[in-house]
């Protein structure tokens, strides 16, 4: 006897069926688009030579010519970088909403929870901007203090971006370096900021307060949906990113092309005690971020400068900027502002000299 189907019934097969189709529709375009990536990757350094060269006319080893050939080299370079790994992060990113962040670190022992917060500000996208609402919901979801901050060191300091364009510029090794020491001052600091017991110095305010629950992403996403997710974190990365790559790039560039390289071994070389303090001092004031301080940080180590140095300043400027003190300044009194500085540019320094010693 043949059974009824109802129509709510058959509505719901057919959209299972489109969204399949849909699945599969994408999933195509990405091997495409994978196939159309990988060739432009590797074309990019004999394309921007001819482009320097053939089409404006620049001789290779002029200032002018090194620049522009630098500067034509990195921005599709660095772009193709990013549309990439933002997209592969993007995918993880999709299985971690602000909610359950701060789920999975309320309520962990104090050690676990500085390493595992460390480890989850890679994988997250919280940055600068975003410090005084995920500090207050941290706080109300029982998240310890010192967690907190290695976890608000670590989002920003060691993030997809820079990992992807230190790994695509310098090789496994250097972004290894960079991820492993970053964290290192990630954990550290959460663990000195909490056997301080400095909840006093946070704003009253902010123990007071009672944040609703925000909705995040739906836990039950399909693939289909994460893929669209992943690619509307590209869109608005990019978006947001791009003119710090390319303001980082020109600059990186007149490095390049144009400071001479004795001048900047003696500035930023390893000889000189004072040219850590003075790269940390430096990048404190700057406001950037990984897309736009990389490149020239590219450009300083092909000038010579020491490599301890130069992560010193760029950890400076990405982890230490001034524009997140006076941002974080909502939420805390200025002694925790005051130890947190102190805590991080030491980890810093110390960081910059051991690999000025090793390497």
């Amino acid at each position: 006897m043949n059974q009824k189907v109802s129509p709510e019934s058959v509505t719901i097969i057919a959209e299972a069926q489109v969204k399949e189709m849909s699945l599969r529709v994408k999933l195509l375009l990405l091997a495409s688009a994978f196939m159309v990536w990988w060739p432009l990757y590797f074309s990019i350094k004999p394309v921007s030579g001819w482009l320097t060269q053939a089409v404006l006319g620049l001789a290779p080893g002029t200032h002018l010519g090194e620049a522009v050939a630098f500067f034509l080299y990195d921005v599709p370079k660095v772009f193709l970088l990013l549309i990439l790994v933002i997209f592969g992060v993007g995918l993880l990113r999709s299985f971690f909403t602000p909610e359950r962040t701060r789920d999975i670190l309320a309520g962990k022992r104090e050690i676990v929870g500085n390493v595992l917060a460390a480890f989850l500000g890679v994988a997250t996208p919280f940055c600068t901007c975003s410090a005084v609402p995920l500090f207050i919901g941290f706080v109300e979801a029982g998240v310890p203090l010192g967690v907190t901050f290695a976890f608000l060191i670590s989002a920003p300091m060691v993030n997809e971006v820079a990992l992807a364009l230190l790994l695509g510029l310098f090789g496994w090794k250097i972004a290894l370096i960079y991820m492993a020491t970053g964290l290192a001052i990630a954990i550290v600091t959460g663990w000195v900021i909490g056997r301080l017991n400095m909840e006093r110095q946070v704003e009253e305010w902010v123990y007071d307060i009672r944040i609703a629950k925000t909705a995040g992403l739906e836990t039950a996403l399909t693939w289909s949906d994460r893929i669209d997710y992943a690619w509307q974190a590209v869109r608005e990365i990019v978006g947001k990113v791009w003119p710090y790559v390319v303001a980082g790039i020109a600059v990186g560039a007149a490095i390049h092309g144009y400071v001479p390289e004795g001048m900047m071994a003696a500035i930023m070389g390893n000889q000189a005690w004072w040219s850590l303090p003075l790269a940390v001092l430096i990048g404190v004031p700057i406001y950037s971020n990984a897309a736009g301080v990389i490149p020239v940080v590219q450009a300083l180590l092909g000038k010579g400068a020491a490599l301890g140095t130069v992560l010193a300043f760029m950890m400076a400027v990405i982890g230490l900027s001034l524009p997140e003190t006076i941002i974080l300044r909502r939420v805390l009194k200025p002694k925790l502002i005051a130890v947190f500085v102190g805590v991080v540019a030491t980890g810093i320094l110390m960081v910059g000299y051991l690999f000025n010693a090793i390497i």
